[in-house]
């Protein structure tokens, strides 16, 4: 039998703990501003990450732009 599994992630618990209150729409706006800026943030560290690890240049992304690289599944 497997064993259940936590139905929240450890953010999730954090934020519901942090934030027992209800903001206000400006609060709110806010706040998802906030974490969609960190999100962006990590995500465009990452990228950089990978970017130098492949020793990427501009003319190679220009290439894999022009390049179909998804299989389409149907």
């Amino acid at each position: 039998m497997e064993p259940l599994k936590q139905p929240l992630t450890n953010v999730q618990l954090e934020i519901l703990k942090a934030f027992s209150y209800n903001l206000d729409n400006k609060e709110l706006s806010d706040l998802k501003q906030l974490l969609a800026n960190y999100f962006a943030q990590r995500a465009t560290q990452k990228a950089n990450e990978v970017w130098d690890e492949k020793g990427w240049t501009d003319e190679d992304v220009d290439r894999m732009l022009k390049i179909k690289m998804r299989n389409s599944k149907k």
